[in-house]
């Protein structure tokens, strides 16, 4: 069966070499002995040749520095410092909330190892190979996803659209704004998901194990919880969240 990728959303590039510069203008005034302590102290500063220029630059290898005509490695660490800080705050939030996650698997038939699953690891989120399923579209999928070990999948933005999951194991799995509507998880091992603003709206949770599993802006209406396994602390967040309906409020117990 061919499956076809969600279009809303391609292959990311990867993210390559980036630099950053920093170049600070020093009077010669400023760097004069008699301007300075250490003439008081005895001490002498190296004669320089203005302008002084400091590069500092990074790779996703690792931090190296450089520097051209400076003696003076503390202002070069103070001025790399600076920058290095600038550059953690000014960075775009969607970027490194993405920096956690693995380019996009190139591997053609990425899709279809659903159907096999994790041979090893199961509920302690350990696997073989990683199972990279975004972008995927599963729906109405109703016999190879059921009782399959998909623990640690990447799964965000994936499509399981009145799939059947039962008896599935997804310890672990992101699926961070993937849709599940309509999905069968009754008897699911679902502990520890990062379900958070996924669509989950009917789905059957008939005695699924949701102990640490996030449901963060997550819709949740019509969605079932009869028998659910959840601890109290996670069950507090869940039942935090506005769209579950009276009677799956009902089942969890939410007061």
């Amino acid at each position: 069966k061919n499956l076809k990728l969600i279009p809303k959303e391609r292959e990311k590039e990867r993210q390559t070499q980036k630099m950053a510069t920093l170049s600070i203008p020093i009077s010669r005034n400023f760097l004069s002995p008699r301007h300075s302590s250490t003439r008081r102290q005895g001490l002498s500063i190296p004669e320089l040749r203005l302008p002084v220029r400091i590069n500092c630059s990074a790779s996703k290898d690792g931090s190296k520095f450089e520097e051209s005509s400076s003696h003076f490695k503390e202002l070069r660490n103070v001025a790399c410092g600076i920058l290095a800080v600038w550059a953690v705050t000014s960075a775009s939030p969607v970027i490194a909330a993405n920096q956690r996650l693995p380019p996009l698997s190139t591997e053609p038939n990425r899709c279809e190892r659903a159907f096999t699953g994790n041979t090893i690891g199961q509920a302690n989120g350990v696997y073989d190979k990683p199972i990279d399923l975004r972008f995927c579209d599963y729906t109405n999928e109703k016999s190879n996803l059921k009782g399959k070990s998909l623990a640690a999948a990447l799964m965000s933005d994936a499509k399981f659209d009145g799939a059947d999951m039962t008896e599935v194991v997804m310890s672990k799995a992101y699926a961070v704004g993937a849709s599940f509507k309509g999905v069968d998880f009754s008897n699911a091992v679902l502990d520890r998901v990062s379900f958070e603003k996924a669509n989950l709206q009917g789905a059957l949770f008939r005695n699924a194990v949701l102990s640490g599993s996030t449901f963060d802006e997550a819709q949740l209406k019509d969605a079932v919880f009869e028998d659910t396994i959840i601890g109290y602390i996670d069950l507090q967040k869940l039942c935090r969240n506005t769209t579950i309906s009276d009677e799956g409020r009902a089942e969890l117990g939410c007061r």
